[in-house]
């Protein structure tokens, strides 16, 4: 990156040198370019080497600290930043050039930490000024490149546009859209999108850290997209990179740090002249659109992609419609494999982001469906919001296919939760018939059929909710039934059996006496001596 000139003032040789030592300039944005032992060699430094950054004494022979201060502030053009470093004792007389534009105070002893964190915000400002100076002195505006990239700007010549750009004669240029992704809540709740102006600042500082950059003189040109950003890539600036847009992008992403990490890149062709660059505006822009297309991002460069059709259409209802059954099918633990089947599928067929929008909107709206077909509420769902908000926002790949997961799995979960109390609602009817219709010729096979249910599921189900078999179940109704007869008519005891349910007579007298221990003929003589001993 650019180092920015710095010169050291004071009248102390081992100030000067322990400054040297202790402070990695380098590391902090500087490179100091010269030394002085007072005031009046200093001024002179000043106008030899036009500094970024002075650092001065103020008690100093021939000419003093704050007179340096004064006289430079009175040349024309830009003016350098000054930090003092002196003792205690001068701090108000230090204090007489803020008036000056002094930048920091520093006691000595100097304490390198703070100084060195001093410097490193004064470089990162000077760095933006020194840059925007540039950017005036071309007479080149966020407007003007605009115009540039819609093609708007016959009246300004190529010669005129390679001056304002900084290109050499034969230079090439090619655009290219920086986007930031999956920046929001539903990620993480300290997770926030930051103004666009810092994106596109955090990008500008990468550009500087870039090798080679260290070589230019020359400003970098961005340009905001309202979501998006816009980055002008010379040919000098991918020479440290072989020509190479994806490793020069690589790079980009790794200077950006934490938010190079969801940044993804999109360059346009190369054009050999400025007035060219809406082509390579473009073509950046259709790069855009192989996003969920292409295995691999983050950079897109669209000579790698050039011939490779895109799908714009909606995917096929009847796919929709088999991964929405194979997510209700499987349950809560199987859905990540239907999700990602979704996007191979996405990827093989090459969708662009309005078909990916509409297939995974298809998907929601299929399970939504579903759950209120079952008389649930797809509201109280977390991963409800995300799903049908996510649009308007730039997303990874691998971001969308988690936020889509998560509303599959957590709409599965509830589908399985409605289906169990549809089954239980459907269960108590199901006893409610039994204890109906038991003196009727009925059985598990024939109650299955009537509630259109598998037999064995149907006993399973019956034996979960009621602690019970169904056949035992059945048994002891007609049972407690015939007990009920015996006692109260004098019917005979194939009577009897006929009106709880048993085709034969003697089926009921063996099944009543192992319930009861004894013939329904006994039970019945048993209540009558009973009582004849009640009347005696």
């Amino acid at each position: 990156m650019e180092r920015l000139r710095a010169i050291l003032v004071d009248d102390e040789n081992f100030t000067r040198m322990g400054l040297l030592k202790l402070i990695d300039w380098e590391g902090c944005g500087f490179r100091v370019v010269g030394e002085a032992d007072n005031g009046e060699d200093a001024l002179e430094e000043i106008r030899r080497t036009s500094p970024d950054l002075v650092v001065t004494d103020i008690r100093m022979p021939v000419m003093d600290g704050l007179e340096l201060i004064r006289r430079t502030a009175e040349k024309d053009g830009p003016q350098p930043a000054f930090i003092i470093v002196s003792g205690y004792d001068d701090f108000k007389y230090a204090q007489q050039a803020v008036r000056y534009g002094v930048h920091d105070f520093i006691l000595k002893p100097i304490d390198e930490v703070e100084f060195a964190a001093t410097l490193r915000k004064l470089s990162d400002r000077l760095a933006r000024e020194k840059e925007e100076r540039r950017r005036a002195e071309s007479g080149l505006t966020g407007a003007a490149i605009e115009a540039l990239i819609l093609g708007e700007s016959d009246d300004i010549s190529e010669a005129e546009w390679r001056r304002k750009l900084s290109l050499a004669p034969g230079e090439g240029v090619r655009y290219a859209l920086a986007e930031l992704n999956d920046r929001h809540s539903w990620r993480e709740p300290d997770v926030r999108t930051p103004p666009l102006a810092k994106f596109k600042e955090r990008i500008r500082e990468a550009l500087r850290a870039l090798p080679g950059s260290e070589e230019e003189e020359r400003p970098f040109w961005l340009h905001e997209h309202r979501n998006r950003i816009g980055i002008l890539i010379t040919d000098r600036m991918l020479r440290p990179f072989g020509g190479d847009e994806g490793r020069f992008g690589a790079e980009l992403r790794r200077a950006m740090g934490e938010l190079g990490d969801d940044t993804w890149l999109y360059v346009g062709s190369p054009v050999a002249q400025p007035t060219e660059l809406r082509l390579s505006y473009e073509t950046a822009r259709q790069a855009l659109q192989y996003k969920f297309a292409i295995e691999g991002g983050p950079v897109l460069v669209f000579g790698h992609l050039r011939g490779i059709e895109l799908l714009h259409t909606a995917v096929d209802a009847e796919l929709i419609g088999r991964i929405v059954e194979q997510i209700e099918e499987q349950g809560p633990d199987r859905i990540e494999d239907a999700v990602d089947r979704l996007f191979r599928y996405i990827r093989e067929h090459r969708f662009a982001p309005e078909a990916v929008k509409m297939c995974v909107q298809q998907c929601a709206i299929a399970l939504i469906r579903t759950i209120r077909n079952m008389e649930g509420d797809e509201n109280g769902l977390e991963s409800l919001k995300p799903i049908v908000g996510w649009y308007d926002l730039h997303l990874t790949p691998g971001e969308l296919r988690r936020l889509l997961t998560n509303f599959a799995r957590e709409s599965a979960a509830l589908i399985e939760k409605l289906r169990g109390e549809q089954a239980m609602g459907g269960i108590q009817k199901i006893k409610a018939y039994i204890d109906a219709h038991y003196r009727e010729n009925i059985n598990l096979k024939s109650i299955a059929t009537r509630f259109y249910l598998n037999p064995a599921y149907l006993g399973q189900l019956f034996k979960k909710t009621f602690g019970v078999y169904f056949n035992d179940y059945l048994l002891l109704l007609r049972i407690q039934e015939a007990k009920k007869l015996l006692r109260q008519t004098d019917l005979r005891i194939y009577e009897v059996a006929e009106r709880v349910g048993f085709g034969s007579a003697d089926y009921f007298v063996t099944q009543f006496e192992k319930q009861e221990g004894m013939t329904p003929t006994e039970y019945r003589g048993r209540l009558t001596r009973q009582g004849r001993g009640a009347e005696a």
